[in-house]
């Protein structure tokens, strides 16, 4: 009788155990859903020029940071820092409309990178952040030691330091917010606010000078688009006229095939074709040399937390292999987008991993479509975190029978640049019997060699008072700090703080400081150059002269040759405006009609103005609004600018005589210079 009454008991015992399971198992698949929503987006490293260092913030927040030398088409995402050293700049890409420029001894951490929230930390030096398009809600901002600044429009924005140590926040174009220790205020399109301290009194508001934005407006643009940019902005009038010429979503044809949240996209117009192929719809083919393969023109480095991440070589390399799959048609390779209406997902690497029978040796192939793909992301034990139940052995490989597809290294060449003497081809018949993963880590020989080996990258040591500043210096967002589940107390180990609901709640008490910060306004030399501008870059010179500790060197030939390249480039400038002015050709000849490169399916085209203003027009089909009026003066002097106007343009203005009378043709030497340098 005992021995019958227990089984009802291990009935309800298993039926609970297996509710159970089924509530686990449940729990798992939705856990899962949730982190791979959570999984942040990644952004490109898409120029650098100079030595620019890169930290991926692995260590806590009490050790120094390890900086490495940073790349071209270097993916970074969440708790990564980026930091130019003197004379060298860097391009970064956020999206496929959103970019930044960071100039000379600036530093720019990484803190919030995801679907409509952009959250950036700036302690040292100046950025242009252009942005193209913001999402209704979208947040955008950039946090300094005194406040942070929102931009609530898609405008262009100058953000840095002055020679006081004051936050400037300069609006070319768009609206923005700051929200200071002191208070919060609204700096509008040709306006310039600088934050001196942390009090609502120390706080400065007066109109750009026309000549300063002119030049950052140039500079900018001039860097960002060297294929095709033709000088037009040197003057800001000109810029404020018609300031989406240059908008790669209005231009490129590659916005019609992809989504314009992914990066890289901007590039694949000048280097490489849409076709319509046959069962795959449209496209994109690179130009390059025959029996050319994909993941072969570049190096593995492992990135936390994605683990062994894909960096090429080549130009346009950057969406093509983190995006989409790649295809063979014809012996010729295709990467086939995942289209415009689809939400792309970051991947370190769309490849399968193909172990050999010789453990010294690892290959790869690109993955082709309808192929699956495991998405994760690594502890800082590296262990894996799958974010679906898509399996990492998969059973079919399209691309694993296309010849020559198979990339085959040596295990110890593995992290470095793929030498093609190297590369080692692969009878079909050996890679029939051959299981392939999607995770690298699970084979043993490659986790040993991804974790302890050092790869690649040089390392950077940082001047102590530099690194000090980097790692120490507090800086203040206008939101919260989302932690996410790999990068713990990400606020506390980044120095990052929201600024407090009563000073968000309070309006800036602004001083206005517009006398000469206009050029109708002051008194000017026989260059036009106000006198506030003069004495800016009076300031300028006597600050960059500083000695810097233990990093100040001796570059006088460097600086001779970056002296006579601007007066070429002053002496181009005048040459291309005179040339304007006399052909007085219409600029709306040179710009492809909007609507037929407009992607369909995208929605919200233009984009989102806030507080209920009209739409960003489209370009060329509505008369630009007029320049806001000019404020009187009211005493005070305008506030300079840390970055390249003012000093530039002082040395332009003393070496444009030297060029000119020289009897030396350069002027066409130095446009084929502006034109050449540096490709995307």
């Amino acid at each position: 009788m005992k021995g019958i009454r227990l089984w009802p008991h291990i009935t309800v015992a298993l039926v609970v155990a297996l509710l159970a399971g089924l509530g686990v198992a449940f729990w798992i698949k939705q856990d899962r859903t949730a982190s791979a929503e959570e999984l942040p987006h990644a952004a490109r490293i898409q120029r650098v020029d100079g030595e620019v260092a890169f930290a991926d913030g692995l260590a806590d927040s009490n050790a120094n940071p390890e900086w490495v030398t940073a790349t071209t088409n270097q993916p970074f995402s969440v708790g990564d820092r980026i930091y130019t050293r003197d004379n060298a700049r860097t391009s970064l890409a956020f999206s496929g409309r959103n970019f930044a420029r960071l100039n000379p001894n600036t530093s720019l951490d990484v803190v919030s990178l995801g679907d409509r929230r952009t959250q950036l930390a700036l302690r040292e030096g100046s950025a242009i952040f252009d942005v193209g398009y913001l999402a209704p809600g979208e947040l955008f901002e950039v946090g300094t030691p005194y406040g942070a600044v929102n931009f609530d429009e898609p405008g262009l924005y100058n953000v840095g330091f002055d020679d006081n140590g004051g936050v400037l926040v300069s609006v070319l174009s768009g609206l923005a917010q700051v929200v200071g220790l002191g208070g919060t205020g609204q700096i509008n399109k040709g306006e310039v606010l600088t934050l001196l301290g942390q009090t609502a009194a120390q706080i400065a508001l007066s109109r750009l000078n026309g000549d300063d934005a002119g030049y950052l407006v140039d500079d900018y643009y001039r860097y960002q688009y060297p294929n095709s940019y033709d000088g037009r902005y040197s003057n800001y009038d000109a810029y404020l006229n018609d300031p989406y010429y240059y908008d790669p979503y209005r231009r490129n044809q590659s916005y019609q095939y992809v989504n314009s949240i992914i990066p890289g996209i901007n590039d694949l117009d000048y280097y490489g074709d849409w076709q319509n192929v046959d069962g795959y719809g449209y496209a994109w083919r690179p130009r390059v040399d025959s029996g050319w393969v994909p993941y072969q023109q570049g190096y593995w480095v492992n990135d936390y937390p994605y683990g062994p991440t894909w960096v090429s070589s080549e130009p346009w390399g950057y969406a093509p292999y983190h995006y989409g799959r790649w295809a063979n048609v014809g012996n010729q390779w295709y990467w086939i987008p995942a289209g415009v209406n689809t939400t792309p997902q970051y991947a370190p690497a769309l490849v399968a991993f193909v172990p050999l029978d010789d453990v010294n040796q690892i290959g790869w192939v690109p993955l082709g479509p309808g192929d699956i793909y495991a998405p994760r992301y690594y502890d800082e034990n590296w262990q894996p975190h799958y974010l679906t139940r898509a399996t990492v052995l998969p059973a079919q490989l399209i691309n694993i029978g296309i010849p020559d597809a198979v990339t085959v290294v040596p295990l110890d060449a593995f992290g470095r640049p793929i030498d093609p003497r190297v590369v080692r081809r692969i009878e079909r018949q050996r890679l029939a019997s051959v299981r392939s993963t999607l995770d690298p880590l699970t084979l043993t020989p490659l986790r040993n060699a991804v974790i302890h080996s050092a790869w690649g990258r040089g390392k950077i040591d940082l001047p102590p008072g530099i690194a000090k500043k980097l790692r120490e210096t507090q800086v203040f967002l206008g939101q919260d700090v989302r932690d996410p589940r790999y990068r713990r107390d990400l606020a506390k180990s980044m120095r990052v703080e929201r600024v407090s609901d009563k000073a968000k709640n309070q309006k800036f008490k602004v001083r206005d400081n517009e006398d000469a910060a206009t050029a109708t306004n002051g008194k000017h030399d026989d260059k036009g150059r106000s006198e506030s501008s003069q004495r800016a870059d009076q300031r300028f010179e006597k600050q960059q002269n500083e000695p810097r500790a233990k990093e100040k060197t001796t570059q006088a030939p460097q600086q001779t040759e970056r002296t006579q390249r601007r007066a070429i480039r002053a002496q181009q400038r005048t040459e291309e405006k005179a040339q304007r002015k006399a052909q007085q050709q219409p600029q709306a000849e040179r710009v492809a009609n909007p609507a037929r490169h407009q992607p369909q399916g995208e929605l919200m085209r233009q984009p989102v103005r806030a507080r209920g203003e009209n739409s960003r027009p489209q370009a060329r089909q509505q008369t630009p609004q007029t320049q806001p009026a000019q404020k009187q003066n009211k005493g005070g002097a305008s506030p300079e600018f840390k970055g390249p106007p003012a000093q530039a343009a002082k040395q332009e203005r003393k070496q444009s005589a030297a060029v000119q009378s020289s009897g030396n043709d350069q002027g066409d030497g130095g446009k084929g210079k502006a034109k050449g340098k540096g490709k995307p």
